[in-house]
Formats: C-alpha cells, structure tokens, sequence
C-alpha cells in the first residue's frame, strides 16, 4: 500500500542493535517487493527467520485446462463448487493465464493445522459469506460480508473461520496489487475523486507474537507446487515492524460509486489494479439522471480484454437469470452487452441494488476442468431474441 503504517516495538533507526529484555540481539528481517525497488517493510523476530529443519513433500497444485484458446461466453454457478474441509483443498482455480487465477474456495474449518505462504503471487480473497480472522506474522484482520482481503506475496498466514458457511472468491496475481493509480497524488495519497480513501482502508491492529521453538509445518506455494517446510521456530514470531508492505481489509460496502448524467464506463469501478488485469466493484448505486438516458450498459467489443463478473447480491439490471454467486465469462473478440429487454426495462429507473466484482484481464483466460463441471453450456444462445 502506498503508505506507512508502524506496528509494534522498533528501533529508532533501521539495521541498528535491537535488544530483548535479556539483552540479546531481535533479528531484524526486510520483507520487500521487486527486489529492493518496491514496497517493503523491516520486521523484528525473536528468532531467526531462517531455521528450515526438513522439508517434508512437493506437489503439483497446477490447473488442469479443458479449453486453452476460447471464444465462447460462459456462465458459472459458482455456489456449486462443494464445501471441503482442508482451506487449500477448497481452493477451486476456475480461470487462469500467465498473470493471475481466478479462484472459487469453500473452506469449512478454519486454518490451523499448517501455516501458509503464496511466494508466486499476490493474494485479493473477497468474503462472500463467512465471518473470521486472518492471521498473520504481521498482525489479525478480522473480516466479514463483503470485505477485500489484500494479501501480498510473501505473507504467512493462518484463517480462523467463525462457522462452516464460507464462501471466497479469490484472485492470485503474480504482479504486485496496487490503489488504482489515477487515484493517487505523486506522494501516494489517495485523492479527492477517488471512490475511497485511507480511512475506508484497514490495517493489522493485533500483531500476535510468540516466542516459540519446536516443529512448525508451512505450506509453500512455488511455481505451482506446494512445498511442506518444517520450520524450527513459530512463524508468528515479530515483535514490531515498520514500512508500506503488509496485509489489509477493504470493504466493497465503503467504496463511492461515481456516477453521471449518462451512462459510466467500467473504469469508474475500478478498485485495484496490476499491470495485467483490475478488478472492479459495482455497488448500489444512483442511475444516471439525464432525461433521455439508458442505465443499462452499451454493447461493447471484448478486443483486448476478457471480463469476468462474480455476482454477489441484488439485481443485477443487465443480466437475466444470474444469482448470488453466479460468474460471467466474456472472452475477449466478440461483443457483449445487456441481455434482451434488459435495456427496456432500466429506462426511467433511479437506482441499482447490484453487489458484484469484475476482473478484466489484458491476455486471454483458460478456462479449467474445475470450471467445466459449474459451466453453463447454453449461456452464450442467451442473446438470441
């Protein structure tokens, strides 16, 4: 995030004698971003961060594609995708290129018995149903109905679930996620256009430290494998750190839709942003008031990006027959806009109740025998009059 956020005990000065009450030495550890160039942040351990004792099994977690080039629109019942036990087990990739996957997740007990650590990419888990705690070795956010869960690569981290009825939908990036930048001054704060600002942004508050040795089992992601580490030590082990890298909450209920006399692009959705795909969320809103105005979106051409929509809540005023959880693919080549009558109908209404988060992504999606078995296969004859 491009701002500073402290938490815990530090030192005055960075890389300097850092003492525990029995005068031995805290070990200071960097956790940054494209090498030394991006977001980092300098934390303090009780122990080493260092101390791999076995590494247990490797295994392949890579999707299995069913279609690699596609030109067909799809629809997902997304809610279809079964509950499991395991937190990474329940994770479903249902889209994927080069640049992110697109998750569908349905963990039913929290995780505990393992720590977890993504080194491939960047984590956004938007909370559809659940309530909990995200856990980390730089401090707990709670979560809830709605709330965007930034993880950034590199994170270790454990989930508390308050009951078994969790439903994620999970985007992994593998370029660092930011604040739209068109949003931001030339210092990083978020400007006076912009949908949210830093209040609406959550930081850990709780950081949880424990000072612990024994066997301490990490699950790796790592080029598509996981990676069983033993670590010697309690991975939750910081005593303080400082700097613009860390995990955060943000809630799709706080973010300010722009709006006009007359329809608004996508863009003026947009909540984050990578240099290969954005995600957006459209939110309850006013329509627009010119008097000759169609609320309902234009057709537009896919030429250089797919979109994808996960609906989350309410009506969704483009759309015929979509529910809470459902997804739409729209494969970059072909055009695609509101279903028949949607049009019609929007005209002379004043407002939207419609809860969904949209990823456009700039390369081409594969869509995976995961997502084939919740596939609709009719969805693209829906247009038909």
């Amino acid at each position: 995030m491009p701002f500073y956020h402290k938490l815990g005990d530090i030192p005055k000065k960075r890389h300097t004698i850092f003492r525990k009450p029995n005068g031995d030495l805290y070990y200071e550890q960097l956790f940054g971003t494209i090498g030394f160039d991006g977001m980092s942040s300098n934390l303090y351990h009780e122990h080493r961060p260092t101390q791999v004792k076995k590494i247990v099994k490797q295994y392949s977690i890579a999707p299995k594609v069913a279609k690699a080039n596609n030109l067909k629109s799809y629809k997902f019942t997304g809610f279809d995708v079964p509950a499991e036990g395991d937190y990474l087990d329940s994770r479903k990739i249902i889209l994927t290129n080069n640049d992110c996957n697109i998750i569908l997740a349905a963990p039913k007990k929290s995780l505990r018995d393992y720590f977890y650590k993504n080194t491939d990419a960047d984590e956004v888990l938007f909370i559809h149903k659940g309530t909990g705690t995200l856990r980390t070795h730089m401090g707990n956010l709670t979560f809830s109905y709605g709330d965007y869960l930034v993880i950034p690569r590199g994170m270790i981290y454990q989930i508390d679930f308050n009951t078994e009825d969790n439903r994620l939908f999970i985007v992994e990036s593998y370029s660092p996620v930011y604040t739209p930048k068109r949003y931001r001054n030339w210092f990083g704060q978020l400007l006076e256009h912009s949908p949210f600002c830093e209040r609406d942004i959550r930081r850990p508050s709780e950081l949880e430290t424990h000072d612990e040795k024994g066997e301490f089992l990490m699950k790796i992601k790592k080029q598509n494998d996981i990676i069983e580490v033993v670590y010697a030590t309690h991975p939750f082990d910081v005593v303080g750190y400082d700097g613009f890298n860390y995990p955060y909450a943000f809630s799709i209920h706080d973010f300010e839709p722009i709006t006009g006399r007359i329809h608004q692009p996508p863009p003026v959705h947009q909540t984050f942003e990578t240099n290969a795909f954005v995600i957006c969320s459209f939110v309850p809103r006013l329509y627009d008031y010119h008097p000759d105005s169609i609320p309902a979106p234009y057709n537009h051409s896919n030429i250089d990006s797919d979109e994808v929509l996960y609906y989350v809540d309410g009506d969704f005023m483009s759309r015929n027959d979509v529910d809470a959880g459902h997804i739409s693919l729209h494969p970059a080549g072909i055009p695609h806009g509101p279903h028949p009558g949607a049009a019609e109908r929007s005209i002379g209404e004043t407002k939207t109740e419609e809860l969904a988060v949209m990823v456009d992504t700039f390369k081409p999606l594969k869509v995976t025998e995961e997502a084939m078995k919740i596939a609709d296969e009719t969805y693209h004859t829906s247009w038909l009059d």
